[in-house]
């Protein structure tokens, strides 16, 4: 059961394009019956702060670099300067965490090659150590703590670690995963919100073997998106 003190918040959701939605996190926030507001940034601008307490991010095929193109990318590195200078909650996800790493000051770059697909990621010992990571790493049904889990991945840039921030976990291909600026903002690389639906329709137009992913997302999906919600109750918990 969801405890009270998580009503009375409002979450604004920032989507960068029309299929890379809130996923679980929406699920999350409607049973918990906390108000939120998804905006579409291809069709809509990005709006003020206001009385917004929390700040979500989503990915996109873009660069953050490309914001010239894409101008609300801009905005949002605005808005998350905003955000964090008044102490209010962010959470990055994939180009999310690319915008927060920019918007903090931060090179964002290519990768070495993609990382598409279900990829180990490991904390490092300020993530062991971190709080709201922890949730993340305890297996959602045995109770116990992993150092060293699967996620959802799919992307091809990354990022330097803004100074003053805290890196939290890293996997093989891409040494800054996660971090935390302060102890309101959070960025991840990887895909904590998706459903098995998203990734199903992710992958349906690229060349790979659809069936191997089926098998890897329906091994691993359950645990993950457990490991998620688990996330969500600590980090949206009203502090």
């Amino acid at each position: 059961m969801i405890v009270d003190t998580l009503r009375l918040m409002s979450v604004l959701i920032l989507k960068n394009i029309k299929t890379e939605g809130p996923g679980t996190i929406e699920d999350f926030l409607r049973d918990a019956n906390i108000h939120y507001n998804i905006v579409e940034l291809e069709t809509e601008p990005v709006p003020e702060a206001n009385n917004s307490d929390i700040l979500v991010m989503m990915g996109g095929p873009m660069s953050v670099n490309e914001s010239d193109i894409y101008t609300y990318i801009s905005k949002e590195e605005e808005l998350t300067r905003e955000f964090i200078k008044k102490g209010r909650k962010v959470l990055g996800i994939c180009l999310g965490a690319q915008i927060m790493a920019k918007a903090l000051g931060a090179n964002v770059y290519k990768g070495k090659e993609p990382e598409i697909g279900w990829y180990n990621i490991e904390l490092t010992e300020s993530g062991i150590k971190d709080n709201i990571m922890k949730k993340l790493a305890l297996h959602p049904k045995a109770g116990d703590f992993w150092k060293k889990f699967s996620v959802f991945h799919w992307h091809g840039e990354t990022f330097d670690m803004p100074e003053g921030a805290v890196r939290l976990a890293k996997s093989d291909l891409y040494p800054n995963q996660a971090f935390k600026y302060n102890d309101n903002a959070y960025a991840f690389q990887f895909h904590i919100e998706v459903t098995k639906e998203m990734v199903y329709d992710w992958f349906k137009n690229e060349p790979v073997d659809l069936n191997k992913i089926k098998i890897a997302t329906e091994k691993l999906y359950e645990i993950y998106h457990g490991r998620a919600v688990n996330f969500y109750k600590a980090f949206f918990a009203k502090s």
